[in-house]
């Protein structure tokens, strides 16, 4: 597992599902799950962003970001040098999918791809462990009720 930090609004357009691609100038090798971190910071001309968002994707964006913590997760599959996607606008694109929230956390960023502190992971993975179990049950249930 490792952490990216990417500037708000990109950061929630990422978990929110809205955002399948992370524009970077790099690639990258690693492929699997990726926490979504979000920067201390958002992108510079927040509300020019907004504007541009709203008029291009028909996205209304929160009034408030989460900043400097984790945010989200999810999965890093490819990096290319194109894409078709809207949303490609650098020289690699990163293809995310199966992306979701998490409960914000605090925590400091880096550059490039970082390891999340080990007892982040262990939390993890008790949290994907409670959602398995739980999407189970909802099987149960709707076999149960239907």
């Amino acid at each position: 597992m490792r952490v990216l930090s990417i500037r708000q609004p990109w950061a929630w357009l990422i978990v929110q599902g809205h955002k399948e691609i992370e524009n970077r100038s790099w690639a990258t090798r690693y492929r699997g799950p990726l926490l979504i971190h979000a920067s201390a910071r958002p992108a510079p001309h927040l509300l020019r962003l907004r504007t541009e968002i709203r008029a291009r994707f028909g996205l209304t964006l929160p009034d408030q970001f989460e900043l400097g913590g984790l945010v989200g997760i999810a999965d890093l599959t490819d990096c290319v040098a194109h894409s078709t996607s809207p949303w490609y606008e650098g020289l690699m694109a990163w293809h995310l999918t199966n992306a979701r929230p998490l409960p914000f956390v605090p925590l400091l960023g880096r550059l490039g791809l970082f390891e999340p502190p080990e007892e982040l992971c262990q939390g993890l993975r008790t949290l994907e462990a409670a959602e398995r179990i739980l999407l189970e049950l909802s099987g149960v249930y709707e076999r149960d009720s239907g």
